[in-house]
């Protein structure tokens, strides 16, 4: 299942608004980029106050099968980071759209969030 509310990106990331600090995004994985990956043994995540570049790799998520880089789907200021993942990283697994997010960024322009894809939109980019 895709939840419609959540924007997304061809690299399997989503993102809610707002987040929990003022001004941001949450971003994590898809189900489907989490099911691809398979069981998640280590998260590395930006550090807070980073600045980065829209579709900047920015963290890596290691896997028992590989690793995969994170991208940051817009460009901005990270502003909060999972630190649960720190000591369970399963929670990707287990929750990716709850508990399994990975951080929170501060868009440098919020309007490039309505440029990502919306649910069928991102559903329609597994199917083809």
């Amino acid at each position: 299942m895709i939840p419609d509310d959540l924007k997304y990106t061809s690299e399997h990331e989503w993102v809610r608004t707002p987040g929990e600090a003022a001004g941001s995004v949450r971003v994590g994985i898809t189900d489907f980029a989490q099911d691809a990956l398979g069981d998640i043994v280590y998260v590395s995540l930006p550090e807070v106050g980073d600045t980065v570049g829209a579709g900047a790799a920015i963290g890596e998520l290691e896997s028992t099968k590989s690793v995969s880089d994170v991208y940051c789907p817009v460009a901005g200021e990270i502003v909060a980071r999972n630190e649960a993942l720190e000591a369970t990283p399963e929670l990707v697994n287990s929750d990716p759209y709850g508990e399994g997010w990975l951080f929170e960024v501060v868009p440098s322009d919020a309007s490039h969030v309505d440029g990502l894809l919306d649910a069928a939109a991102y559903e329609a980019s597994l199917q083809g």
